[in-house]
C-alpha cells in the first residue's frame, strides 16, 4: 500500500546510507556498491506500476516469468492478474495430457463376531476352540483414471473387484466427459462385467441458475433377465451461504425420492434427509463438528431410522500426516448389531475396514469399539506417529537448509555488510533521540526463540537486530508492517523453516519496555 512518496523516501534514506562516496574504507566501499545496487534494482520494479503490480501479487517468480513482454503498458493490476493465470493455463495445458489422477478405494470386511458372540458348549469337543476366529468374509477394491484428451474433453477409465464369502466379480467401465460450457458437462459412459451384462450410461450436469444445479443419470442395463432401464435426476439450490437442498428422484430397480439439507460451515457440518421408496424408506440426522486445530480434528455422530431398523453412529476423524486422514466410527443398530468401522485416506486412495463385532446389542461390544480404537490411535500416535513426524520435518527442514545454504551466506554477509555501513547513522540518530528523550532500541534479536519447558531441548537461534532496528527509527517511532523481518535491511533468515520472532528492549521518555512480535505481525513502538 506505500504511496510513490513514500517509495521515494525510503530510497533516498537507503541511498544515503548506502551510497559508495559516504565511504572511504575499500571494503566498506565495496560492500556499499553492492547493496546500492540492489536498492536500484528494487526501485526500479517498485516504481513502475507494472513491474509492481507483477511483484505485488506473484513476487521474483512473477518476474521471471516468460511472456511479460508481449503484455501491453499501462495495464491495471486486474488485468495483470488475469494474464499471468493466463499465462499459468497454457503451462498447466502442456502438463495436461501427463495427468492421470488416479483415486482408489480398497474394502476389506471382517468378521469378528466370535469375540462377543460364541456359546462355548459349541466349541467343547473342537480342537483350539479357546482361540476366537476372526475372518476376512469380503473384500472391495476399485480404482479409476482420468486422461486428458483436450481442454473440454476427458477419458475416465474404472474399474472394481469384489467378493463376498468366497463368491466374486468385476466389472469395468470408460466414461467420455465433455465440457460444453462454463455451464455444463455430458458424460457417456460403457461398462460391463462378468455379474452383470453390458451397461450403457448417459450423465448430464446444468447450472440452471447462479444458485441451482441439475444433475440427470440415465442407464440401460444389460442381462439374461432383460433390459432394465434406470433413471435418477437431482435438483439442488443454495439456500443461503453455507446451506443446500437436495430433491433426488431415482426410478428403476429401486425406486425412491429422497430430500435433504446440507449445512456446512467453517465450525460444523449438518445434515437432515428423509427417502421413500423401495426396499427402504428411512430419516436421518448427522452432524459433525470440526475443531479449528493443527490436526483439523473432527467429531461426528447420527442417527438413522427406517424400515430397516435403527441405527446409531458415532466416530471422530484426525489428520496423522500431510497427506493423511485417520478416522473411526461405532455403529449400534438393531437388528444389525455392533460394528466398527475405520478408514484411512490417504491423498486420493481410501482404505476402509469395516469390522462387524457382534449380531446383539451388547454393551461390552460397544464398550470395546469406543476404547479400544483411542487406546490404539493414542499409543501409535505418542510411539509411532510423532516420531515418525518429527523426525521427517528434520530431514526436510535439513533439505531446506541445503538447497538455501549459499542464498542464506549471501543474505548473512548482506546484512552484516549493511550493519557496518550503518554505524555512522545509527550514532547520529541516536544523539538526536537522546537529546529529545525519544526512542532507543536498547537491544533486539530476531529468530528462533524457545519459552516453553517442553521444548527447553531445543537450541535458540537468534541474531541480534539491534543497529537495524535503531537505523529504522524516525521521528521517534519504528513501524514495521505485515511482512517477514527476513527482508529487512541488516537482517537475514538465521533459522530457515522455523517458527521465528522479533523482541525489543527499548528506551522511550526515560522508561524501559520490551515487546515480542512474530515474524509476520506488524510492529509499532512505541506502544500507545
Amino acid at each position: 500500500q506505500a504511496s510513490q512518496e513514500e517509495l521515494k523516501a525510503a530510497y533516498r534514506r537507503l541511498c544515503m546510507l548506502y551510497h559508495p562516496d559516504k565511504h572511504r574504507d575499500p571494503e566498506l566501499k565495496t560492500q556499499a556498491e553492492r547493496l546500492f545496487n540492489l536498492v536500484h534494482q528494487a526501485y526500479e520494479v517498485l516504481s513502475d506500476p507494472q513491474t509492481r503490480a507483477i511483484y505485488d501479487i506473484y513476487g521474483r517468480r512473477g518476474l521471471e516469468m516468460e511472456g511479460w513482454e508481449v503484455v501491453e503498458r499501462k495495464r491495471t493490476a486486474a488485468e495483470i492478474r488475469e494474464e499471468f493465470e493466463r499465462l499459468q493455463r497454457e503451462r498447466e495445458e502442456r502438463r495436461l495430457q501427463q495427468r492421470t489422477n488416479p483415486k482408489g478405494t480398497i474394502s476389506v470386511g471382517i468378521d469378528a463376531t466370535d469375540l462377543f458372540d460364541r456359546y462355548d458348549e459349541e466349541y467343547e469337543d473342537v480342537p483350539g476352540s479357546s482361540f476366537p476366529q476372526i475372518e476376512i468374509n469380503k473384500m472391495h477394491i476399485s480404482q479409476s483414471i482420468e486422461a486428458p484428451l483436450t481442454s473440454t474433453d476427458t477419458a475416465i477409465l474404472s474399474g472394481n473387484l469384489s467378493t463376498q464369502n468366497g463368491n466374486g466379480g468385476g466389472s469395468i467401465n470408460l466414461a467420455l466427459r465433455r465440457v460444453t460450457s462454463a455451464k455444463g458437462w455430458g458424460e457417456l459412459e460403457f461398462g460391463a462385467g462378468d455379474l452383470h451384462g453390458p451397461l450403457f450410461g448417459l450423465k448430464i450436469f446444468r447450472n440452471l441458475t447462479p444458485r441451482c444445479f441439475i444433475t440427470t443419470n440415465c442407464a440401460l442395463q444389460f442381462s439374461s433377465r432383460g433390459v432394465r432401464p434406470g433413471l435418477t435426476t437431482v435438483l439442488a439450490r443454495n439456500l443461503d451461504k453455507n446451506t443446500m437442498g437436495y430433491l433426488q428422484w431415482r426410478w428403476g430397480i429401486q425406486s425412491a425420492m429422497n430430500t435433504s439439507i446440507v449445512r456446512d460451515t467453517k465450525t460444523s457440518h449438518f445434515t437432515v434427509a428423509m427417502q421413500l421408496g423401495i426396499p427402504h424408506s428411512f430419516m436421518m440426522v448427522s452432524y459433525q463438528h470440526k475443531f479449528q486445530d493443527e490436526d483439523q480434528t473432527r467429531v461426528k455422530g447420527s442417527l438413522k431410522v427406517g424400515f430397516f431398523g435403527t441405527i446409531v453412529e458415532y466416530g471422530a476423524e484426525r489428520k496423522i500426516s500431510r497427506h493423511s486422514v485417520l478416522g473411526a466410527t461405532v455403529s449400534v443398530g438393531v437388528p444389525q448389531g455392533v460394528s466398527l468401522k475405520i478408514k484411512l485416506n490417504r491423498a486420493s486412495q481410501t482404505y476402509f475396514f469395516p469390522v462387524h463385532l457382534t449380531d446383539q446389542l451388547l454393551p461390552s461390544a460397544v464398550f470395546y469399539a469406543t476404547v479400544g480404537p483411542l487406546v490404539v490411535y493414542f499409543a501409535m500416535h505418542r510411539l509411532v506417529i510423532k516420531p515418525y513426524l518429527r523426525a521427517q520435518k528434520e530431514r526436510e527442514l535439513e533439505k531446506q537448509r541445503e538447497s538455501t545454504a549459499s542464498d542464506i551466506l549471501q543474505k548473512k554477509q548482506e546484512a552484516e555488510a549493511a550493519v557496518r555501513l550503518m554505524q555512522e547513522s545509527v550514532r547520529r540518530i541516536i544523539e538526536a533521540e537522546e537529546a529529545r528523550m525519544g526512542l532507543i532500541v536498547v537491544n533486539a534479536w530476531y529468530g528462533k526463540f524457545v519459552n516453553d519447558n517442553s521444548r527447553k531441548n531445543e537450541k535458540v537461534k537468534v541474531i541480534d537486530v539491534t543497529v537495524p532496528l535503531q537505523c529504522l527509527v524516525k521521528d521517534s517511532k519504528l513501524i514495521l508492517t505485515e511482512a517477514s523481518k527476513a527482508g529487512l535491511p541488516g537482517f537475514y533468515d538465521p533459522c530457515v523453516g522455523e517458527e521465528k520472532s522479533l523482541k525489543v528492549l527499548y528506551q522511550f521518555r526515560g522508561v524501559l519496555h520490551q515487546v515480542m512480535s512474530a515474524d509476520n505481525e506488524a510492529l509499532r513502538i512505541p506502544k500507545q
